[in-house]
Parts: structure tokens; sequence; C-alpha cells
């Protein structure tokens, strides 16, 4: 058995309409993955499962999702030596963990992607780590005009998640 974590781009399915963790936990096991965990309640997901290519399993994963919830979101899976690899690789362990944001890429973003988010940008430090892209706000992200610029239709499919979060899903890999 393989150990995976599932990032969901969105939980939230209609006006006043947000999906359970218990309900997305349940959906995983109803696939046939094993020992669904979730970490915090904004779609991050650990489970078991044969080895398989990351893209077939992104493929079961939205489409039960949709099946389930009736709306499709784009879902990224890494597996657990890659999430580690992805956790160890924070250029910003010197930054506030709510304030260092990742967005997690289904395909890898070239260094020179930073670049075209030069003129949204002040005093956020913005690092390229194995593909996914890493910003500290520094505490502003509140306060950025990065964060509006950060979409998929400039950077491609991919979902975001604090340090907090990323930290949090290694040391349940780890147990």
């Amino acid at each position: 058995m393989a150990v995976y974590v599932a990032l969901l781009y969105s939980i939230v399915l209609g006006p006043g309409r947000r999906v359970v963790m218990a309900d997305l936990k349940a959906m995983a096991e109803e696939l046939g993955f094993r020992n669904a965990k979730t970490l915090v309640a904004t779609g991050n997901l650990i489970f078991e499962c044969e080895t398989q290519p990351i893209a077939s399993i992104e493929t079961k994963l939205e489409t039960g999702f949709a099946a389930r919830f009736g709306k499709h979101v784009d879902i990224i899976v890494r597996d657990a030596d890659t999430w580690l690899r992805l956790a160890d690789g924070n250029p910003f362990l010197d930054g506030i963990g709510s304030e260092v944001i990742i967005r997690v890429m289904r395909q890898p973003l070239e260094a020179q992607a930073i670049e075209m988010f030069s003129k949204y940008r002040k005093d956020e430090r913005m690092a390229i780590v194995h593909g996914d892209l890493w910003i500290d706000f520094g505490l502003k992200a509140s306060e950025t005009r990065l964060l509006p610029a950060l979409t998929t239709k400039r950077l491609g499919v991919g979902t975001m998640r604090n340090w907090n979060t990323v930290r949090g899903l290694a040391e349940m890999i780890r147990r």
C-alpha cells in the first residue's frame, strides 16, 4: 500500500454549502481508498491505495467528487515521498506559518513564472521549488495585491495551502 495526499481546490459547493470532512473521507473510502484521514476543514485528505499513476488517482477522486457533491473541483494528489520532499523544501523557514503559502501545482512551474508577478509584488518573497510556488507574505497576506493574481488562468491547475497545513500533513504521513 502507498500513502497519498489529496488537496481539494475548494470545498465550497455553493452559497452556504461546504463539503463536510466526514463526507469527504466517506467518499474516498467508497472509491476504494483506505484509511482516509482529513486535516482541518479545508479539503486535505490522506489515504492509502495500491501504487498507481497520480493522474489516475486525481481523475478517480474528481469524478467521484462530482458524482457525490454535484460539482467539479480540481484535486491535486502527491505520493507520501513527494509530499515530504515538498515539506522539506520550504525556502522560507524564517516566515510565520500562516503567512507562508505554497501553491501546489498539477504541472510544475518553471522558475521564470515568478517574473509575471513583478507588478503585483511589494515585499513578498517568492520561490519555485520542485515546480511548486512558495510565497512568504510577511504578515501582510490580507493587504497584498499578489494573492488575487495567483489564478489558474495564469498558473495552471493548483491549490494553495499555508505552511502550517503542509507541515501538519507531513506529520500525519510520518506517524
